[in-house]
């Protein structure tokens, strides 16, 4: 892969090939060590180390602001902050502030958060262009403003494609999604722009220095 990269990357970049066609002629591209691998070519930074240092410094001050919410918001961050404390303290602090961002800058996320059973059949991915897709028991109740932390799959969606199954948890397959959109050449989901422009600009410090008045607003609340 590493001798192709000048090769993929210009065919990527220039044809912008379907991602169902990318799975294909280069599968080993949606691996986990290949998408950090690749990252690292395009940014000179561990995606992972740097995707879960600045996550977890700033989750005590995000789960603050979150709480300190009022308004129409509030419905959405009261359910996921109340399943954020459970056994699983790490991964359900980063699951809810990973899932209360698009909140609180207002995005719309009804459509990129997926929930479906593990007795189901394949479910109907064709309409969703990118996102990520918890996988839960049968018999758990399917509230959308749940972590559902105690899933048995996670899988990450690109163009109605399946891309990565199996994954561990939502901050994994998030951290790998944003690996994938580098490695890809893919466009933020619009629906999801300030979120993905505050993990870019403020989590992983890439690109330019101005912020966008929201995403200023956020980072200054976070240094508080």
């Amino acid at each position: 892969m590493d001798s192709t990269f000048a090769l993929r990357r210009k065919e990527l970049v220039n044809l912008e090939p379907p991602v169902k066609d990318t799975v294909g002629r280069w599968p080993a591209l949606f691996t986990e060590s290949q998408i950090l691998a690749e990252f690292c070519c395009l940014s000179s930074k561990n995606l992972q180390a740097e995707f879960f240092k600045e996550l977890d410094k700033y989750t005590p001050r995000f789960l603050e602001i979150f709480k300190s919410k009022g308004g129409e918001c509030r419905p959405q961050i009261s359910g996921i902050c109340a399943t954020s404390h459970t056994r699983e303290y790490v991964t359900g602090k980063r699951t809810a502030v990973l899932r209360g961002l698009p909140v609180i800058h207002g995005d719309e996320n009804t459509d990129f958060f997926k929930i479906c059973f593990d007795c189901d059949d394949a479910p109907d991915m064709s309409h969703t262009s990118m996102g990520i897709l918890t996988v839960i028991a049968e018999d758990s109740v399917a509230s959308p403003h749940s972590l559902h932390l105690e899933s048995t799959a996670t899988a990450v969606v690109l163009e109605g494609t399946v891309v990565m199954d199996d994954r561990d948890n939502l901050p994994h397959a998030m951290c790998l999604l944003f690996g994938l959109i580098y490695a890809l050449n893919l466009e933020y989901p619009q629906q999801l722009r300030y979120t993905f422009e505050f993990i870019q600009r403020v989590l992983l410090s890439l690109g330019q220095k101005s912020l966008k008045p929201k995403i200023q607003s956020l980072k200054n609340l976070l240094m508080q």
